[in-house]
């Protein structure tokens, strides 16, 4: 490079990792990546040196990467010559982050239940027969309810992978109404909610708010309450978020909150509460 040894303007590797919060390590794998290159490097030692104007760069970088934003979404993001076009991939990312969380969230739940001995470890391991009994059925609706779950994590997902966890939910849905008593009607509900929230994370309302639907006449035609009524109010919630009509998100999601007062477990109450909080409602 061109640059002068004694330009005023040129920060040393240390000075400048100091300053913009990376390490020393960072800035030269991010070299190595071309996302941050140095505005000089010596030709005979390596040693790069940094313009004052890249620590604004420098800095965005260090921010995203404590938000988890991958190398590749930082590096289109930068090269973003609008605010929108820079808006945009936050907002994507902040959907799968929201996705990653709603299934940690979900997780956290099972475990505390089964760590309360509330329930049985079901595996995803299920015997093929040509008819499936109640039981089977109902490992299958678990198994595809996980399955799903996974899908809904993922950091990013390809037009196929949207069909299968579109798919799962609704396969998960058919195994509990398939499995007859061992299907219970609570499956069936917390099925109907995962279809919904399925649908909220992809921005369709219409299908999100059905399903939401379905999963609180469930709940209220069989009379449960807790935890799951608190879940039904929260996915009414989501889905009129997702519809624009944030009145009634705003509603439901008061709804869901007063409910959460009434549940026993401070535990599973953490859960709506949780979800609660990542609802944007303007």
């Amino acid at each position: 490079m061109s640059e002068q040894p004694g330009d005023p303007d040129l920060l040393p590797i240390g000075r400048f990792a100091r300053l913009s919060g990376l390490s020393v390590g960072a800035l030269r794998h991010y070299d190595e990546l071309d996302l941050l290159r140095p505005a000089d490097v010596d030709r005979f030692t390596g040693y790069r040196r940094y313009r004052r104007e890249q620590l604004e760069a420098a800095r965005l970088i260090a921010r995203l990467r404590d938000l988890e934003m991958p190398i590749d979404e930082i590096r289109e993001l930068l090269a973003a010559d609008d605010e929108s076009g820079r808006r945009r991939r936050l907002d994507a990312h902040r959907g799968r982050v929201e996705a990653r969380t709603f299934r940690l969230q979900r997780i956290l739940h099972v475990m505390g239940q089964l760590a309360d001995g509330k329930g049985d470890i079901v595996t995803d391991q299920v015997a093929t027969t040509d008819e499936l009994d109640g039981e089977a059925q109902r490992r299958l609706g678990a198994a595809l309810f996980n399955h799903t779950w996974t899908l809904l994590e993922l950091a990013a997902r390809t037009p196929a992978q949207v069909d299968e966890m579109i798919h799962s939910a609704h396969a998960s849905r058919y195994h509990w109404g398939a499995a007859g008593d061992a299907g219970e009607a609570v499956n069936l509900a917390r099925g109907e909610w995962q279809c919904s929230r399925v649908y909220a994370v992809l921005g369709r309302a219409e299908p999100a708010l059905w399903h939401a639907r379905r999963c609180l006449e469930i709940n209220e035609a069989s009379g449960v309450a807790d935890w799951d009524i608190a879940s039904a109010y929260e996915a009414m919630a989501w889905a009129y978020a997702v519809s624009g009509d944030l009145a009634a998100a705003r509603d439901w999601a008061a709804r869901a909150r007063a409910a959460c007062d009434r549940i026993a477990d401070p535990a599973d109450r953490e859960v709506i509460e949780g979800d609660l909080a990542t609802l944007a409602l303007g």
